[in-house]
């Protein structure tokens, strides 16, 4: 027998094994999924969320921005919370691997549902051994990545600390491709180190639930028992991987490539559109469902199939008798069916028929012209936004002005902190030919030419972005502003010809009702909220802790695009207050937000999220019904 040959006989024994294991306890399997699963979301989920925000609270932290989260990682309570939510994240994992494992290496022949329910108990009574694999194996793995964490932080620190985030997305300066040289060789170092200790240990979980072996005696145990096979099981691993993640994305092509078509040809009448999109509905959730069956199921059949082979040998060889179904086990799986069904008719009937999104142009229409200039904003207003979104800050001799970084070194070469400068050393500024040549000269303006500049042409989202110590005078500087403006814009009222000539030449007369302020500070938010509790008010977040939070002192949440949820569109819908999404530049992303039925979006490209919403007006309710089963679709 060749080499070759040799080394593939090992996985053919364990791919047979796996498929005639999977074939005699599908079922099974797919009710003590289905009956922890249904545990996990009355019982343990819940459990784990009660105690994630008893900890998350002791951190004293609710809006974090991700400097403010990497630093908290490394604090004592923010190492302790972590390690906490992962230890129940995993225990529940290997609790209900347990499980399987159970169901998988039975000789039982008793009902499915019976043995579903062993399962379940054997799982259970073997909880605080498994926790205790859980705090030794997994605090294992935490302890190796730390090292790593270091250098990546020092890495971090040497190439591109000091430089905003937003900047490195937008710019991706050389300095960030040196970070990511430098990076992938240390990330490539602890990938392999990190496998190799999953590969020795692989057998762990299973010689705890099933041999009641003690935790170490069990890692012990199963480096002993993967010696010399770490290729063929990093084989099987692998293709276990590639399975799971692979098998999601064909079977979902495939959906899409032989049902969506049919959705398309059908007639724009309710009466039809409707029961089909139930039924269409219906049969892609029982695919997802079934699909993260699949991927759960392989993992535990993997490990329970290596440890036949390994721990038990030519043991495991006399064929187990295949238990048979019984009336709780088609009860159960005619539950699945009616569960899907309601949960369709719940997504159809969540669909609203109307757009009703605010454009804001962030730094107005700042891919067009220079970031938070005169030119970006008039451009934004001929784009379609309804308003801008600008940074200020104070001057050295208190003029509020329009700027974002705490530094010129972005925009104008020049290392001094704004704040530092007045506002007659501010005006000799050029923050326009970094952008382009048609732009040279041009100066950072203050807010009283930007709203002077946008005054009857669109609304204004001021974000405060206060040196330290100097929140409540920037508040002050800007309320003063706004009260500036509403004068002159009663006075504008007063000398117009008719109220429709009036509004578009003057605006709306109270500026302060017209405008928005934002902060990512909760506190300055709260002290905007005492100066002027007539405005509307939008606090900032890159990241919410969840429990931590009061949703109740603010008129809109704004939050990075990719951190909005079903969950915290139900939020808002609980505190009454809008959600902003920052910031958003693809028109698919835009489409998926608008269906989830997000506020106001802020891009860069105002004439993008424009035009999308003229298209989507334009078509029937039942094109906008299809449209939005679509967009949900690729969520």
């Amino acid at each position: 027998m060749s080499l070759s040959a040799s080394r593939a006989a090992p996985l053919r024994r364990l791919a047979a094994s796996l498929w005639r294991v999977f074939r005699s306890r599908l079922r099974a399997l797919v009710a003590f999924h289905l009956l922890f699963t249904l545990l996990a979301s009355f019982l343990a989920l819940p459990a784990i969320a009660w105690v994630s925000r008893a900890l998350y609270a002791r951190l004293g932290a609710d809006i974090v921005t991700l400097d403010r989260l990497i630093a908290l990682l490394f604090t004592p309570a923010g190492i302790s919370g972590a390690l906490a939510i992962q230890g129940l994240a995993f225990g529940l994992l290997y609790w209900q691997q347990a499980g399987m494992l159970y169901i998988a290496t039975s000789r039982h022949g008793t009902s499915h549902s019976r043995l579903a329910l062993e399962a379940l108990w054997h799982g259970t009574r073997r909880l605080p051994a498994l926790m205790g694999l859980v705090v030794v194996q997994v605090g294992s793995h935490l302890l190796l990545v730390a090292p790593f964490m270091v250098a990546m932080t020092w890495l971090y620190d040497a190439w591109l600390g000091g430089m905003e985030l937003y900047y490195l997305q937008k710019i991706r300066p050389p300095a960030l491709w040196y970070f990511v040289a430098c990076a992938l060789p240390v990330l490539g170092l602890w990938a392999w180190l990190a496998g190799r200790l999953y590969l020795r240990w692989l057998l762990a979980l299973p010689l705890v639930a099933l041999d009641n072996a003690a935790p170490v005696t069990a890692l012990k145990r199963s480096v002993a028992l993967t010696q010399g096979w770490r290729r063929s099981i990093a084989a099987a691993v692998m293709l276990v991987l590639i399975g799971v993640v692979a098998l999601p994305i064909l079977a979902t092509l495939a959906f899409d490539t032989l049902f969506t078509p049919l959705l398309d040809g059908l007639p724009e009448h309710h009466a039809v559109l409707l029961p089909a999109m139930l039924v269409y509905l219906t049969a892609y959730v029982l695919l997802t469902l079934a699909l993260t069956f699949a991927g759960i199921a392989l993992n535990a059949l993997l490990s329970a199939c290596l440890y036949l082979q390994l721990a038990l040998g030519r043991r495991h060889q006399k064929r187990a008798a295949t238990p048979h179904a019984g009336r709780f086990a088609w009860a159960i799986e005619l539950g699945v069916i009616v569960l899907a069904a309601l949960q369709a008719w719940w997504i159809v009937g969540s669909f609203a028929l109307d757009d009703d999104v605010e454009i804001i142009a962030h730094r107005g229409s700042s891919m067009r012209a220079p970031e938070n200039t005169l030119p970006a904003f008039r451009q934004a207003a001929k784009e379609g936004a309804d308003a801008v979104e600008l940074d200020v800050q104070l001057s050295a001799d208190g003029a509020v002005m329009v700027y974002h970084d705490r530094t010129l070194a972005r925009l104008a070469g020049d290392a001094r902190a704004l704040g530092t400068l007045s506002r007659e050393e501010l005006a000799n500024v050029d923050v326009g030919s970094w952008f382009g040549h048609d732009f040279r000269g041009e100066r950072i303006p203050t807010l009283e030419q930007v709203l002077e500049t946008l005054r009857g042409r669109a609304g204004i989202m001021i974000e405060l972005k206060p040196s330290p110590g100097r929140g409540r005078d920037l508040a002050l500087g800007v309320l003063a502003e706004l009260n500036q403006e509403t004068d002159t814009r009663y006075a504008c009222w007063a000398k117009a010809e008719s109220a429709i000539a009036a509004y578009g030449r003057c605006g709306y007369p109270d500026a302060r009702r017209e405008m928005r302020l934002a902060s990512m500070s909760p506190a300055l938010v709260a002290t905007l909220a005492e100066l002027a509790p007539e405005m509307r008010l939008t606090l900032l977040a890159q990241l919410v802790i969840p429990g931590t939070l009061d949703r109740r002192g603010f008129d809109a949440l704004g939050l990075r695009h990719n951190r909005i949820t079903a969950d915290e569109m139900r939020l808002a819908a609980t505190y009454d207050y809008d959600v902003h999404a920052w910031t958003v530049n693809n028109a698919e992303r835009m489409a998926t937000l608008i269906d989830m039925g997000v506020d106001a979006i802020i891009t860069d490209y105002p004439d993008r999220l424009a035009a999308l919403l003229g298209e989507r007006r334009r078509l029937s309710d039942a094109g906008l019904l299809l449209l939005k089963l679509h967009s949900w679709l690729k969520r």
